[in-house]
């Protein structure tokens, strides 16, 4: 899928990660270059190989009425908390119930939910199991509760494309605005997959970081002694427009989605493809009218695996050259999953908006394989008028989103 985006703009954001509870509170720790990485100290936690996981930096519960709290999966929580931060932004636009969807990707879903079901089922039998059980484990759960929340009825969608859900999310909102469907999507990501099963899923793949004396120096992208990534939860939520609606009613424009990609490797079901996400990269700068010699900066996917940060990082170099800046924000808030595209899109239009980048965290020595400017602390990117920013999955699901200046 290429997303030629005809006048699609950014009002509102919103964001419940690591290192903050709001777009702001996770903006102003990043910029100060500050990990929001933790040692795992519950009790489900002692036994596991990796005990290092970034946690929301918020109580979901304090945002939520008691009767909201109970009704969703942590899943639901952080994406209504990040939506409603998002639409407040926005001015909650009054627009007509058909023309506003929700697009929000998750790639596990209410994966908590589930893990401690099964465990009431095996300790206390069927009549421990809740109520609740179905609806908080549904994967189009959080876009389900937001589009109620808002009163979208123009659609409430749920790409499932792991890793890359929150960026697809967005692309496929683009796509919707681009078409004349809807006016307004309220789009993103998120994923609360901090639990026993993910975790040992995770490192039975030897996908995580084992830096379990180190929570804050285990996510290392792009640097010589990475081991693998850091597990977190969170969501990143935004609000699209078409361009004309939202300067009708007088919105603030935050950033424009000036061009979107969406592939598929048709590979192996993990490994990622350099060739591939060099042409998913190339595809959204064609789609924006742009070449790799229009890109001001890059917030890569990398992740701190081995081999993803060096797949990536020659599609990189292959598409902008090696000079243009290149960071990647989950060295301080570990991988969110289905909701870091989302978060990377946050991040780019913030560097944009005002001139800083957040540098990449614990890259003490840069792999030398890898031939990028990647920096190292927050630098300034005053003249930069768009960006790429990259969301990878397993399943092979690539995305490429131009981000330009509003």
């Amino acid at each position: 899928m290429v997303a030629k985006a005809v006048g699609v703009v950014v009002t509102g954001m919103g964001a419940m990660t690591p290192v903050g509870g709001t777009v702001a509170q996770t903006w102003n720790e990043l910029v100060e270059g500050r990990s929001g990485i933790t040692v795992l100290d519950q009790p489900w936690a002692q036994e596991l190989p990796v005990r290092v996981a970034g946690l929301v930096a918020a109580d979901p519960a304090t945002s939520l009425s008691t009767k909201e709290y109970r009704r969703m999966d942590r899943c639901g929580h952080l994406a209504l908390v990040a939506s409603r931060e998002a639409w407040a932004q926005a001015g909650r636009p009054g627009v007509d119930p058909d023309r506003l969807a929700v697009v929000i990707g998750s790639g596990y879903g209410g994966l908590g939910t589930v893990v401690s079901q099964v465990r009431n089922l095996d300790t206390g039998g069927p009549r421990r199991v809740s109520p609740h059980t179905l609806t908080h484990m549904m994967v189009n759960g959080p876009s389900a509760w937001v589009s109620i929340d808002i009163g979208a009825q123009g659609g409430a969608r749920t790409p499932v494309s792991a890793c890359a859900s929150g960026a697809e999310a967005i692309a496929q909102g683009v796509e919707m605005i681009s078409s004349g469907a809807v006016d307004v999507v309220v789009a993103g990501g998120v994923d609360a997959c901090v639990n026993e099963l993910a975790i040992s899923g995770f490192a039975q793949l030897r996908a995580l970081s084992t830096s379990n004396d180190d929570p804050t120096g285990a996510s290392r992208p792009f640097d010589r002694d990475r081991n693998g990534f850091v597990m977190a939860e969170g969501a990143g939520i935004i609000v699209l427009e078409r361009e004309d609606f939202a300067r009708a009613r007088g919105a603030e424009i935050l950033g424009r989605i000036a061009g979107a990609a969406v592939t598929s490797d048709a590979g192996d079901i993990v490994a990622a493809d350099q060739a591939i996400q060099h042409r998913v990269m190339q595809k959204a700068l064609t789609a924006a009218g742009l070449s790799g010699s229009d890109v001001g900066f890059v917030h890569a996917h990398a992740t701190s695996t081995p081999v993803g940060d060096l797949l990536e990082a020659g599609a990189i170099a292959a598409v902008v050259g090696k000079d243009v800046p290149v960071t990647s924000t989950k060295s301080m808030t570990g991988h969110l999953l289905g909701g870091a595209g989302t978060l990377g899109a946050i991040v780019t239009i913030q560097a944009l908006r005002t001139g800083l980048l957040p540098g990449t965290l614990n890259l003490e020595n840069q792999d030398p394989e890898i031939n990028l400017n990647v920096i190292k602390t927050t630098t300034e990117c005053a003249g930069s008028k768009t960006a790429i920013t990259n969301a990878f999955g397993f399943g092979g699901h690539s995305t490429a989103l131009v981000i330009a200046a509003a």
